[in-house]
This record gives C-alpha cells, structure tokens and sequence, in this order.
C-alpha cells in the first residue's frame, strides 16, 4: 500500500509517501517539505498566534493535495514538541481538524524516542548488539538505549536546536558568554540523565538521526547525501570539537556556505553542534554511525507492524 506520514516538526512540515507492505522495507516514493518553523511562532506565553496556526493550516492542505496527487491510501498524521509544548496545543489540534478534516495525533517525547529507535533498530539489524540512539530535533533531544526493538530506557530533553537557539543565542554571530551559557545549560540537563543510561552497561553500536547529526558529519568529511543511503557516514568527537570553535565564530550567513549546510539550518547550527557535542562526550562516545532513518520511519513501520494507529 502507499502510504503517507505527516510530520508537524518544530521546523518544518513534512510528507513523507512511501509504498510498503508488512514484512518489506519501506520505498521513499515522494518527500514533501515546508519550512513552517513552528516553535518560533510561538508567543510570550508559549501559544501558537492566530498568524501561525494559519500558517500551519495553510501547509497542511498543501500536504493533503500532495497525498492526493501521489495516490496516498493511508494518512499518518502527528506532531511532535512545538505542538506538543504549545499552552494552546487542544485549540490548534481543533482548528487544524476543524478546517483540514486532519486529526494530528500529538506523540510524547518518550514516544519520538522510542519509534526512532525502532528505525535504527530495524536499519542496522540484530547484529548491532546493544543500541545508544541519539536524535536532535528543533525542540528536543531524543535518547533510547536497548537491545531489542523496543528500548529499555528513552527520554526527552528539551534541548532541540531551534529551541536552543532562540532562547539562548540572539545574536549573529553568537555572543562568546552566550555560547558557554549555553555549553553548560546543555551539559548539566544531558548529565542528568546519564545513569539511567549507564546502568545498562556500555552499547555495542551508537547512532544518530536528524538532519542536525547529518550536517555535523557532512562537515566532518561524511558522504554528500547525493552518494545514497547506504553509504557509511560516521561522526567523530574529535572532529566535532574541532568544528564547534570554528561554528560559533561564524554567522548564519558564513555556516550556509559550508558543505552539506542549508539556509535554512544554518542558524539553529551552533546550537545543534553543542548538543551533539555535550551528548557524545558525557556518554564517553568517540565515534557515531549516521542512521538514514529516523522518526518518520519508526511512525511507518508501527503502522505495519500493528496495521492500526501509531
């Protein structure tokens, strides 16, 4: 069957149509994407504006049109943390069905970490041995560790890089007190959670997801995206902490020149590099594989599996 899978990120507004059937990988047969960057819509008091609900409406129906086009049978739709965390999330879930007939279903941050460890799980297999999933979104930070499909621990951090670096680097280029504040805000929320980790014992593979961890590896010599999904893309710390000093003296405008950096990230960069940078030093992780599939896969593959909701 075709199906479809709508994801209402903090960043953007994703279709991903893909054909499937119980027991096959999915085939990627068409990507719709719109740079809605929701999470900055927000106002003082955290609500999505009547000008940002609009907006949402507006890319929703351009999503549903596109579905249609393709041949979509079966509609996943769901939204992630700017919803999720937004003071007014019921009343943009009613509008957006009200005028869309789209019933977003708003998943947790437990469960963004757990459907993307299940795609990582499924990508590399058995073999891996014991998984450590890391995934930077625009408002969270997902980590899940296990050995089987479902993971034995998964939590959510709210240390996305849109979030972070809106609350916390105003400026262009980032201010350098900025930028350790920031350091040491994102260490101390990761190294909370560190023990409930470590009880588990050291992983066999460690991975990550996310456009953010696809552009840190681009950087740091990974594969262009053009050379295909099964090539083999690695990030390493070293590389990494190398890049960060180098990021933070740069200004969007510079960071989008970089190889494998689009305009439309290149802001949220700095803030992305520092999580990943936090999250692979206090987890002692040297080296990282970059996981093609991430969350809109793991929604995809729970349908099949379960052929009912997410």
């Amino acid at each position: 069957m075709r199906l479809g899978v709508l994801d209402v990120g903090s960043n953007t507004v994703h279709l991903l149509v893909v054909d499937a059937h119980p027991g096959a990988r999915p085939l990627p047969a068409h990507s719709h994407k719109a740079e809605l960057r929701l999470a900055q819509l927000l106002d003082g008091g955290g609500a999505v504006g009547p000008e940002g609900v609009d907006k949402l409406i507006g890319v929703v129906h351009e999503a549903l049109q596109a579905a249609e086009d393709k041949g979509v049978e079966d509609l996943l739709p769901f939204a992630t943390s700017a919803v999720r965390e937004a003071t007014n999330a019921d009343d943009v879930l009613a509008r957006v069905k009200a005028e869309t007939g789209v019933e977003l279903q708003v998943l947790t941050g437990a469960e963004e970490a757990r459907l993307t460890f299940l795609a990582a799980r499924r990508w590399f297999g058995w073999s891996a041995g014991k998984l450590l999933v890391l995934d930077i979104g625009g408002g969270s930070l997902e980590i899940a560790y296990g050995i089987d499909e479902e993971p034995d621990a998964a939590v959510s951090l709210p240390l996305g890089a849109g979030r972070l670096t809106a609350g916390w680097l105003p400026n262009d280029p980032a201010d350098p007190e900025d930028v350790r504040a920031l350091r040491r805000h994102v260490r101390a929320q990761i190294a909370r959670t560190v023990g409930e980790f470590s009880r588990f014992g050291a992983p066999d593979h460690v991975v990550a997801t996310s456009k953010t961890f696809k552009q840190l590896a681009r950087l740091a010599g990974a594969a262009r995206s053009a050379e295909g999904l099964y090539v083999q893309r690695e990030l390493k710390r070293e590389s990494l902490e190398g890049w960060v000093p180098r990021l933070a003296s740069m200004t969007a405008e510079e960071r989008a020149e970089l190889p494998g950096v689009s305009d439309g990230r290149s802001s949220q960069l700095l803030a992305g590099a520092l999580v990943a940078e936090g999250a692979m030093d206090l987890f002692a992780v040297e080296t990282l594989e970059i996981c093609p599939w991430a969350l809109r896969e793991g929604v995809i593959l729970r349908r099949l599996d379960h052929m009912g909701p997410i």
